[in-house]
Protein backbone atom coordinates (compact mmCIF):
# COMPACT_ATOMS: atom_id res chain seq x y z
CA UNK A 1 0.00 0.00 0.00
CA UNK A 2 1.28 3.14 -0.89
CA UNK A 3 2.57 4.93 2.36
CA UNK A 4 1.42 8.54 1.53
CA UNK A 5 -2.32 7.00 1.06
CA UNK A 6 -4.00 6.93 4.36
CA UNK A 7 -5.74 4.63 5.92
CA UNK A 8 -9.45 3.70 5.71
CA UNK A 9 -9.87 4.45 9.66
CA UNK A 10 -12.52 2.20 10.93
CA UNK A 11 -13.04 1.17 7.29
CA UNK A 12 -15.56 4.54 7.73
CA UNK A 13 -15.41 4.99 3.75
CA UNK A 14 -16.60 1.32 3.31
CA UNK A 15 -19.48 1.67 5.52
CA UNK A 16 -20.71 4.93 3.94
CA UNK A 17 -20.72 3.24 0.44
CA UNK A 18 -22.48 0.27 1.53
CA UNK A 19 -25.43 3.02 2.76
CA UNK A 20 -25.51 4.71 0.28
CA UNK A 21 -26.07 0.90 -2.10
CA UNK A 22 -28.64 -0.08 0.49
CA UNK A 23 -30.26 3.60 -0.53
CA UNK A 24 -30.50 3.40 -4.01
CA UNK A 25 -32.44 0.33 -4.33
CA UNK A 26 -34.31 0.39 -0.92
CA UNK A 27 -37.05 2.84 -2.32
CA UNK A 28 -38.10 0.51 -4.87
CA UNK A 29 -37.82 -2.76 -2.83
CA UNK A 30 -39.92 -1.00 -0.10
CA UNK A 31 -42.33 0.04 -2.96
CA UNK A 32 -42.20 -3.77 -4.60
CA UNK A 33 -42.31 -5.33 -1.39
CA UNK A 34 -45.86 -3.12 -0.15
CA UNK A 35 -47.32 -5.38 -2.93
CA UNK A 36 -50.54 -6.64 -0.42
CA UNK A 37 -51.01 -2.88 0.85
CA UNK A 38 -50.92 -1.21 -3.06
CA UNK A 39 -53.34 -4.11 -4.08
CA UNK A 40 -55.96 -3.86 -1.39
CA UNK A 41 -56.23 0.25 -1.43
CA UNK A 42 -57.07 -0.75 -5.52
CA UNK A 43 -60.07 -3.60 -4.47
CA UNK A 44 -63.33 -2.76 -5.52
CA UNK A 45 -65.15 -0.57 -2.61
CA UNK A 46 -67.51 -3.46 -1.73
CA UNK A 47 -64.26 -5.97 -1.38
CA UNK A 48 -62.06 -3.30 0.69
CA UNK A 49 -62.90 -4.34 4.50
CA UNK A 50 -62.73 -7.89 3.84
CA UNK A 51 -59.16 -6.98 2.14
CA UNK A 52 -57.62 -4.88 5.12
CA UNK A 53 -58.71 -7.15 7.80
CA UNK A 54 -57.35 -10.31 6.47
CA UNK A 55 -54.47 -8.88 3.67
CA UNK A 56 -54.83 -11.32 1.11
CA UNK A 57 -56.41 -10.96 -1.89
CA UNK A 58 -59.61 -13.21 -2.00
CA UNK A 59 -62.04 -14.01 -5.05
CA UNK A 60 -61.50 -12.25 -8.80
CA UNK A 61 -59.15 -9.32 -9.07
CA UNK A 62 -59.84 -5.63 -10.30
CA UNK A 63 -58.22 -4.94 -13.45
CA UNK A 64 -56.34 -2.50 -11.37
CA UNK A 65 -55.14 -5.23 -9.57
CA UNK A 66 -54.47 -7.19 -12.40
CA UNK A 67 -51.82 -5.29 -13.58
CA UNK A 68 -50.03 -3.39 -11.05
CA UNK A 69 -47.06 -5.42 -10.66
CA UNK A 70 -46.54 -5.13 -14.19
CA UNK A 71 -47.09 -1.43 -14.63
CA UNK A 72 -45.01 -0.96 -11.73
CA UNK A 73 -41.99 -2.58 -12.11
CA UNK A 74 -42.49 -0.99 -16.47
CA UNK A 75 -42.64 2.35 -14.43
CA UNK A 76 -39.72 1.74 -12.01
CA UNK A 77 -37.33 0.11 -14.68
CA UNK A 78 -38.31 2.99 -17.99
CA UNK A 79 -36.92 5.68 -16.10
CA UNK A 80 -34.40 3.96 -14.63
CA UNK A 81 -32.54 3.12 -17.73
CA UNK A 82 -33.32 7.06 -19.42
CA UNK A 83 -32.28 8.52 -16.29
CA UNK A 84 -29.04 6.16 -16.41
CA UNK A 85 -28.18 7.22 -20.24
CA UNK A 86 -28.62 11.02 -18.95
CA UNK A 87 -26.17 10.97 -15.96
CA UNK A 88 -23.50 12.77 -18.13
CA UNK A 89 -25.41 15.39 -19.30
CA UNK A 90 -26.35 16.07 -15.35
CA UNK A 91 -22.68 15.33 -14.76
CA UNK A 92 -21.83 18.42 -16.81
CA UNK A 93 -24.89 20.79 -15.65
CA UNK A 94 -25.43 19.67 -12.15
CA UNK A 95 -22.93 19.61 -9.19
CA UNK A 96 -22.25 15.84 -7.59
CA UNK A 97 -23.12 17.22 -4.19
CA UNK A 98 -26.07 18.26 -5.25
CA UNK A 99 -27.09 15.10 -7.72
CA UNK A 100 -26.50 13.11 -4.08
CA UNK A 101 -27.95 14.76 -1.81
CA UNK A 102 -30.45 16.02 -3.48
CA UNK A 103 -32.12 13.00 -5.10
CA UNK A 104 -31.75 11.53 -1.58
CA UNK A 105 -33.80 14.58 -0.29
CA UNK A 106 -36.37 14.07 -3.23
CA UNK A 107 -37.03 10.14 -2.46
CA UNK A 108 -37.31 10.96 1.46
CA UNK A 109 -40.27 13.33 0.56
CA UNK A 110 -41.74 11.10 -1.57
CA UNK A 111 -41.50 8.39 1.54
CA UNK A 112 -43.37 11.01 3.64
CA UNK A 113 -45.40 11.30 1.56
CA UNK A 114 -46.37 8.00 0.49
CA UNK A 115 -47.13 7.74 4.63
CA UNK A 116 -49.05 10.52 4.68
CA UNK A 117 -51.47 9.00 1.97
CA UNK A 118 -52.09 5.53 4.34
CA UNK A 119 -54.26 7.60 6.15
CA UNK A 120 -55.97 9.53 3.48
CA UNK A 121 -58.93 7.74 1.84
CA UNK A 122 -58.54 7.84 -2.30
CA UNK A 123 -60.69 5.65 -4.98
CA UNK A 124 -58.60 2.90 -6.55
CA UNK A 125 -57.88 5.02 -9.76
CA UNK A 126 -56.12 8.17 -8.70
CA UNK A 127 -54.47 5.61 -5.75
CA UNK A 128 -52.69 3.61 -8.81
CA UNK A 129 -51.94 6.84 -10.64
CA UNK A 130 -50.19 8.44 -7.27
CA UNK A 131 -48.62 5.09 -6.96
CA UNK A 132 -47.24 5.25 -10.19
CA UNK A 133 -46.02 8.62 -10.05
CA UNK A 134 -44.02 8.01 -6.67
CA UNK A 135 -42.46 4.76 -8.53
CA UNK A 136 -41.05 6.87 -11.39
CA UNK A 137 -40.06 9.96 -9.55
CA UNK A 138 -38.06 7.30 -7.02
CA UNK A 139 -36.64 5.07 -9.65
CA UNK A 140 -35.41 8.51 -11.70
CA UNK A 141 -33.72 9.90 -8.68
CA UNK A 142 -32.77 6.30 -7.40
CA UNK A 143 -30.80 6.26 -11.12
CA UNK A 144 -28.96 9.39 -10.98
CA UNK A 145 -28.13 8.39 -7.31
CA UNK A 146 -26.69 5.13 -8.77
CA UNK A 147 -24.95 6.88 -11.48
CA UNK A 148 -23.39 9.21 -9.25
CA UNK A 149 -22.29 6.98 -6.76
CA UNK A 150 -20.66 4.36 -9.34
CA UNK A 151 -19.01 7.54 -10.42
CA UNK A 152 -17.49 8.30 -6.97
CA UNK A 153 -16.73 4.63 -6.38
CA UNK A 154 -14.63 4.71 -9.71
CA UNK A 155 -12.06 7.25 -7.89
CA UNK A 156 -11.41 4.68 -4.80
CA UNK A 157 -10.28 1.09 -5.19
CA UNK A 158 -11.97 -1.48 -7.02
CA UNK A 159 -12.62 -3.07 -3.51
CA UNK A 160 -15.12 -0.34 -3.11
CA UNK A 161 -17.65 -1.11 -5.68
CA UNK A 162 -18.18 -4.58 -3.35
CA UNK A 163 -19.94 -1.89 -0.67
CA UNK A 164 -22.27 -0.78 -3.22
CA UNK A 165 -23.62 -3.79 -4.64
CA UNK A 166 -23.58 -5.56 -0.86
CA UNK A 167 -25.42 -2.66 0.22
CA UNK A 168 -28.21 -2.84 -3.01
CA UNK A 169 -28.56 -6.37 -2.03
CA UNK A 170 -29.18 -5.58 1.42
CA UNK A 171 -31.72 -3.15 0.62
CA UNK A 172 -34.23 -5.48 0.09
CA UNK A 173 -33.46 -7.76 2.50
CA UNK A 174 -34.40 -5.34 5.03
CA UNK A 175 -37.32 -4.41 3.07
CA UNK A 176 -39.04 -7.76 3.30
CA UNK A 177 -38.08 -8.09 6.71
CA UNK A 178 -39.91 -4.56 7.41
CA UNK A 179 -42.78 -6.33 5.67
CA UNK A 180 -42.81 -9.21 7.55
CA UNK A 181 -42.32 -7.59 11.21
CA UNK A 182 -45.41 -5.39 9.90
CA UNK A 183 -47.54 -8.56 9.18
CA UNK A 184 -45.99 -10.40 12.77
CA UNK A 185 -47.25 -7.06 14.49
CA UNK A 186 -51.18 -8.05 14.03
CA UNK A 187 -51.83 -4.59 13.21
CA UNK A 188 -54.46 -4.10 10.70
CA UNK A 189 -53.05 -3.35 7.12
CA UNK A 190 -53.12 0.49 7.19
CA UNK A 191 -51.18 0.97 10.61
CA UNK A 192 -48.73 -1.54 9.52
CA UNK A 193 -48.04 0.46 6.32
CA UNK A 194 -47.79 3.42 7.95
CA UNK A 195 -45.16 2.17 9.96
CA UNK A 196 -43.46 -0.16 7.61
CA UNK A 197 -42.86 3.70 5.14
CA UNK A 198 -41.63 5.83 8.18
CA UNK A 199 -38.74 2.96 8.92
CA UNK A 200 -38.05 3.66 5.22
CA UNK A 201 -37.99 7.38 5.70
CA UNK A 202 -35.30 6.89 8.33
CA UNK A 203 -33.08 4.66 6.57
CA UNK A 204 -33.05 7.49 4.42
CA UNK A 205 -32.60 10.08 6.14
CA UNK A 206 -29.38 7.94 8.03
CA UNK A 207 -28.31 7.56 3.81
CA UNK A 208 -28.13 11.51 3.79
CA UNK A 209 -26.10 11.77 6.72
CA UNK A 210 -23.33 9.21 5.90
CA UNK A 211 -23.02 11.45 2.84
CA UNK A 212 -22.56 14.45 4.45
CA UNK A 213 -19.65 12.83 6.41
CA UNK A 214 -18.11 11.37 3.24
CA UNK A 215 -16.19 14.09 2.58
CA UNK A 216 -15.02 14.75 6.27
CA UNK A 217 -12.89 11.21 6.10
CA UNK A 218 -9.06 11.70 4.83
CA UNK A 219 -8.91 8.69 3.23
CA UNK A 220 -11.84 9.54 0.84
CA UNK A 221 -9.96 13.41 0.55
CA UNK A 222 -7.23 11.72 -0.54
CA UNK A 223 -8.57 10.16 -3.60
CA UNK A 224 -10.47 13.10 -4.62
CA UNK A 225 -8.05 15.47 -4.39
CA UNK A 226 -5.85 13.31 -6.69
CA UNK A 227 -8.78 13.40 -9.25
CA UNK A 228 -9.01 17.14 -9.10
CA UNK A 229 -4.83 16.97 -9.74
CA UNK A 230 -6.29 15.33 -13.40
CA UNK A 231 -8.19 17.60 -15.21
CA UNK A 232 -7.73 15.49 -18.10
CA UNK A 233 -10.03 12.82 -16.40
CA UNK A 234 -13.99 13.28 -15.44
CA UNK A 235 -14.76 13.49 -12.19
CA UNK A 236 -17.40 10.99 -12.54
CA UNK A 237 -18.67 9.31 -15.69
CA UNK A 238 -16.77 9.42 -18.72
CA UNK A 239 -19.37 8.70 -20.91
CA UNK A 240 -18.92 12.46 -21.73
CA UNK A 241 -16.35 11.74 -23.62
CA UNK A 242 -17.55 11.03 -26.40
CA UNK A 243 -20.04 14.21 -26.69
CA UNK A 244 -16.62 16.20 -25.85
CA UNK A 245 -14.93 14.36 -29.06
CA UNK A 246 -17.66 15.35 -30.94
CA UNK A 247 -16.95 18.70 -30.33
CA UNK A 248 -13.44 18.99 -31.69
CA UNK A 249 -13.35 21.21 -34.94
CA UNK A 250 -11.51 18.92 -37.00
CA UNK A 251 -13.50 16.35 -38.45
CA UNK A 252 -10.72 13.82 -39.38
CA UNK A 253 -10.17 14.12 -35.48
CA UNK A 254 -13.95 12.87 -34.62
CA UNK A 255 -12.96 9.87 -36.93
CA UNK A 256 -10.29 8.89 -34.42
CA UNK A 257 -11.82 10.00 -31.28
CA UNK A 258 -15.35 8.45 -31.16
CA UNK A 259 -13.68 4.86 -32.10
CA UNK A 260 -12.22 5.56 -28.02
CA UNK A 261 -15.40 4.30 -26.67
CA UNK A 262 -16.37 1.80 -28.63
CA UNK A 263 -12.84 0.28 -28.19
CA UNK A 264 -13.77 0.03 -24.71
CA UNK A 265 -16.77 -1.87 -25.30
CA UNK A 266 -15.44 -4.38 -27.65
CA UNK A 267 -13.13 -5.40 -24.81
CA UNK A 268 -16.20 -5.74 -22.33
CA UNK A 269 -19.42 -6.51 -24.46
CA UNK A 270 -19.23 -10.03 -23.58
CA UNK A 271 -19.97 -8.84 -19.88
CA UNK A 272 -22.21 -5.77 -20.43
CA UNK A 273 -24.34 -8.25 -22.59
CA UNK A 274 -24.31 -10.86 -20.19
CA UNK A 275 -25.37 -8.20 -17.43
CA UNK A 276 -28.22 -6.93 -19.25
CA UNK A 277 -29.29 -10.34 -19.91
CA UNK A 278 -28.95 -11.07 -16.44
CA UNK A 279 -31.00 -8.52 -15.07
CA UNK A 280 -33.55 -9.22 -18.22
CA UNK A 281 -34.24 -12.92 -17.07
CA UNK A 282 -34.78 -11.52 -13.12
CA UNK A 283 -36.82 -8.65 -13.60
CA UNK A 284 -39.05 -10.67 -16.34
CA UNK A 285 -40.41 -12.98 -13.82
CA UNK A 286 -39.81 -11.13 -9.97
CA UNK A 287 -41.44 -9.60 -9.23
CA UNK A 288 -44.52 -9.75 -11.55
CA UNK A 289 -45.20 -13.79 -11.85
CA UNK A 290 -43.26 -14.76 -8.69
CA UNK A 291 -45.30 -12.54 -6.76
CA UNK A 292 -48.59 -14.54 -7.85
CA UNK A 293 -47.46 -17.81 -6.80
CA UNK A 294 -49.59 -19.13 -4.35
CA UNK A 295 -49.12 -22.10 -1.39
CA UNK A 296 -50.43 -25.21 -1.94
CA UNK A 297 -49.87 -26.35 1.93
CA UNK A 298 -50.95 -22.99 3.83
CA UNK A 299 -54.19 -23.86 3.90
CA UNK A 300 -56.04 -21.03 5.03
CA UNK A 301 -53.22 -20.73 8.16
CA UNK A 302 -50.85 -18.07 8.95
CA UNK A 303 -48.41 -19.26 6.34
CA UNK A 304 -50.48 -18.01 3.73
CA UNK A 305 -50.08 -13.97 4.90
CA UNK A 306 -45.93 -15.14 4.85
CA UNK A 307 -46.11 -16.86 1.67
CA UNK A 308 -44.70 -14.10 -0.57
CA UNK A 309 -43.36 -12.11 2.05
CA UNK A 310 -41.01 -14.72 3.09
CA UNK A 311 -40.40 -17.35 0.23
CA UNK A 312 -40.43 -14.77 -2.74
CA UNK A 313 -39.05 -11.06 -1.00
CA UNK A 314 -37.11 -12.56 1.75
CA UNK A 315 -35.61 -15.31 0.05
CA UNK A 316 -34.89 -13.75 -3.16
CA UNK A 317 -33.06 -10.53 -1.68
CA UNK A 318 -31.12 -12.71 1.25
CA UNK A 319 -29.50 -14.88 -1.26
CA UNK A 320 -29.17 -11.97 -4.02
CA UNK A 321 -27.36 -10.84 -1.04
CA UNK A 322 -25.22 -13.76 -0.16
CA UNK A 323 -24.65 -14.09 -3.95
CA UNK A 324 -23.10 -10.47 -4.58
CA UNK A 325 -21.18 -10.13 -0.95
CA UNK A 326 -19.58 -13.57 -2.14
CA UNK A 327 -18.11 -12.20 -4.67
CA UNK A 328 -15.57 -9.96 -1.85
CA UNK A 329 -13.77 -13.42 -1.47
CA UNK A 330 -14.42 -15.72 -4.44
CA UNK A 331 -14.13 -13.84 -8.14
CA UNK A 332 -14.79 -18.04 -10.22
CA UNK A 333 -15.25 -18.02 -13.01
CA UNK A 334 -12.60 -15.43 -14.17
CA UNK A 335 -13.17 -12.42 -15.83
CA UNK A 336 -11.98 -14.03 -19.58
CA UNK A 337 -13.82 -17.51 -18.81
CA UNK A 338 -16.51 -18.39 -21.36
CA UNK A 339 -18.12 -20.20 -18.32
CA UNK A 340 -19.56 -17.06 -16.79
CA UNK A 341 -21.51 -15.89 -19.77
CA UNK A 342 -22.97 -19.61 -20.40
CA UNK A 343 -23.78 -19.79 -16.57
CA UNK A 344 -26.05 -16.69 -17.20
CA UNK A 345 -27.88 -17.71 -20.40
CA UNK A 346 -28.68 -21.08 -18.45
CA UNK A 347 -30.83 -19.05 -15.76
CA UNK A 348 -32.80 -18.27 -18.82
CA UNK A 349 -34.08 -21.92 -17.82
CA UNK A 350 -35.98 -19.86 -14.81
CA UNK A 351 -38.32 -17.89 -17.02
CA UNK A 352 -40.42 -21.47 -17.64
CA UNK A 353 -39.36 -22.80 -14.10
CA UNK A 354 -41.54 -20.24 -12.24
CA UNK A 355 -44.41 -20.43 -15.08
CA UNK A 356 -44.99 -23.84 -14.63
CA UNK A 357 -45.77 -23.05 -10.62
CA UNK A 358 -48.73 -22.55 -9.07
CA UNK A 359 -49.06 -19.11 -10.37
CA UNK A 360 -52.45 -17.70 -10.26
CA UNK A 361 -55.05 -16.71 -11.37
CA UNK A 362 -53.69 -18.99 -14.81
CA UNK A 363 -55.23 -19.39 -18.02
CA UNK A 364 -52.89 -21.41 -20.49
CA UNK A 365 -50.52 -23.53 -18.55
CA UNK A 366 -50.39 -26.46 -17.01
CA UNK A 367 -49.08 -26.48 -12.70
CA UNK A 368 -45.80 -29.15 -12.68
CA UNK A 369 -44.54 -27.70 -9.65
CA UNK A 370 -47.33 -26.96 -7.32
CA UNK A 371 -45.56 -27.67 -3.83
CA UNK A 372 -44.25 -24.74 -2.09
CA UNK A 373 -40.63 -26.30 -1.83
CA UNK A 374 -40.18 -26.16 -5.70
CA UNK A 375 -41.06 -22.96 -5.65
CA UNK A 376 -38.79 -22.20 -2.71
CA UNK A 377 -35.87 -23.99 -4.01
CA UNK A 378 -35.99 -22.14 -7.61
CA UNK A 379 -35.88 -19.19 -5.91
CA UNK A 380 -33.03 -19.60 -4.26
CA UNK A 381 -31.01 -21.04 -6.97
CA UNK A 382 -32.74 -18.14 -9.10
CA UNK A 383 -31.66 -15.08 -6.28
CA UNK A 384 -28.35 -16.61 -5.73
CA UNK A 385 -27.20 -16.80 -9.23
CA UNK A 386 -28.23 -12.81 -10.04
CA UNK A 387 -26.64 -11.77 -7.09
CA UNK A 388 -22.85 -13.54 -7.48
CA UNK A 389 -22.92 -13.65 -11.49
CA UNK A 390 -24.13 -10.28 -12.26
CA UNK A 391 -21.58 -9.12 -9.30
CA UNK A 392 -18.73 -10.84 -10.95
CA UNK A 393 -19.74 -8.95 -14.86
CA UNK A 394 -19.80 -5.28 -12.97
CA UNK A 395 -16.79 -6.42 -10.89
CA UNK A 396 -14.92 -7.83 -14.04
CA UNK A 397 -16.30 -5.05 -16.46
CA UNK A 398 -13.62 -2.61 -15.46
CA UNK A 399 -10.39 -4.83 -15.00
CA UNK A 400 -10.96 -6.12 -18.98
CA UNK A 401 -9.71 -2.50 -19.55
CA UNK A 402 -6.69 -0.06 -18.81
CA UNK A 403 -6.77 1.94 -16.20
CA UNK A 404 -7.63 4.95 -17.33
CA UNK A 405 -10.38 3.69 -19.05
CA UNK A 406 -12.52 1.74 -15.79
CA UNK A 407 -14.37 4.47 -15.11
CA UNK A 408 -15.50 4.26 -18.64
CA UNK A 409 -15.75 0.90 -18.83
CA UNK A 410 -18.15 1.17 -15.44
CA UNK A 411 -20.27 3.03 -17.08
CA UNK A 412 -21.08 1.21 -19.70
CA UNK A 413 -21.95 -2.34 -17.51
CA UNK A 414 -24.28 0.45 -15.46
CA UNK A 415 -25.90 1.52 -18.83
CA UNK A 416 -26.10 -2.35 -19.39
CA UNK A 417 -27.37 -3.43 -16.31
CA UNK A 418 -29.97 -0.47 -16.59
CA UNK A 419 -30.72 -2.14 -19.86
CA UNK A 420 -31.61 -5.07 -18.57
CA UNK A 421 -33.69 -3.76 -15.99
CA UNK A 422 -35.94 -1.78 -18.73
CA UNK A 423 -36.00 -4.90 -21.14
CA UNK A 424 -37.22 -7.46 -18.25
CA UNK A 425 -40.05 -4.94 -17.14
CA UNK A 426 -40.94 -4.88 -20.89
CA UNK A 427 -40.67 -8.69 -21.55
CA UNK A 428 -42.90 -8.96 -17.54
CA UNK A 429 -45.98 -8.31 -19.42
CA UNK A 430 -45.75 -11.39 -22.06
CA UNK A 431 -44.62 -13.60 -19.65
CA UNK A 432 -47.29 -13.22 -16.97
CA UNK A 433 -49.92 -13.25 -20.04
CA UNK A 434 -48.36 -16.60 -21.63
CA UNK A 435 -48.95 -17.72 -17.52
Amino acid sequence: MDPQVPKDKYNGVWWIFFMLGLGTLLPWNFFMTATVYFTSRLADPVKEANLSANGTAEGPRSVLQAKFNNVMTLCAMVPLLAFTCLNSVLHQRIPQKIRIAGSLAAILLVFLLTAILVKVELEPLPFFIITMVKIICINSFGAVLQGSLFGIAGLLPASYTTPIMSGQGLAGTFAAFSMICAIASGSALQDSAFGYFITACAVIALAIASYIALPKLAFFQHYQESQQNKPAQDEENKMDLLQKDQKLPSAGDDDKQTPSILAIFKKIWVLALSVCLAFTVTIGTFPAVTVDVRSTIANGGVWEKYFIPVSCFLFFNVFDWAGRSLTAVCMWPGKDSKFLPGLIVGRVIFIPLFMLCNVQPRVNLPVYFAHDGWFIAFMILFAFSNGYLASLCMCFGPKKVDPSEAETAGAIMAFFLSLGLALGASLSFLFRVVV
